[in-house]
């Protein structure tokens, strides 16, 4: 694992970002474009989350209520694994584990993957230090509930904060071509604390 990332290191400091591009994305699966918003939520800022519990990939079930009245949530759903935009958000989350604790927040990553992929996948990208949840079956149902389920079967490329109580504080359904800047993300959890 650390002769891999020396290497990776090493090419980008010596070769140009295609060969980079080519280390990089050996395993991710190439996709085109896709249509921005393919749903539309009808949750608001205000409203009650609503709860679920999902099979996460370290094993065990989580719950949305299992840190009602400790922590701020921040769920982060994919469209999924194995492509180019999500391949690169949940591992640049790994960088700012300490602005999360610092707003006494945790995050859960939400896909509609199942487990084997999402272990893999994560494995794959070095790991993640927070938990990875698999929305697969029944398919897609808390993307469902949070109005982000795609005609496609994947869920929509989004950010949900929701504060101590369980009401949601924050929602960006992004383009799903696109990784939400987490400067955008930071303020928000900073609004939480005023």
């Amino acid at each position: 694992m650390k002769l891999s990332i020396i290497l990776i290191i090493s090419a980008m400091v010596l070769f140009p970002d295609s060969l980079m591009a080519q280390v990089t994305e050996s395993n991710i699966y190439p996709v085109c474009q896709s249509k921005a918003i393919d749903s539309k939520s009808e949750l608001k800022v205000g409203d009650q989350a609503p709860d679920f519990t999902l099979l996460a990939v370290g094993g065990g079930e989580v719950s949305l209520h299992d840190y009602l009245g400790t922590k701020y949530v921040v769920i982060s759903f994919v469209p999924a694994a194995w492509t180019p935009v999500c391949s690169v958000q949940w591992p640049e989350y790994n960088q700012f584990e300490s602005v999360f604790r610092d707003h006494d927040a945790v995050l859960l990553g939400i896909s509609a993957d199942n487990i084997p992929s999402l272990y893999a996948w994560i494995n794959d990208m070095g790991g993640i230090w927070f938990e990875a949840l698999s929305d697969f079956w029944p398919h897609g149902a808390v993307a469902e509930k949070y109005g982000v389920l795609r005609s496609d079967g994947t869920a929509e490329r989004s950010l949900f904060i929701i504060d101590k109580q369980g009401i949601i504080r924050y929602i960006d359904i992004h383009d799903i071509n696109q990784k939400p800047a987490f400067a955008d993300l930071v303020v928000e959890l900073q609004k939480l604390e005023d």
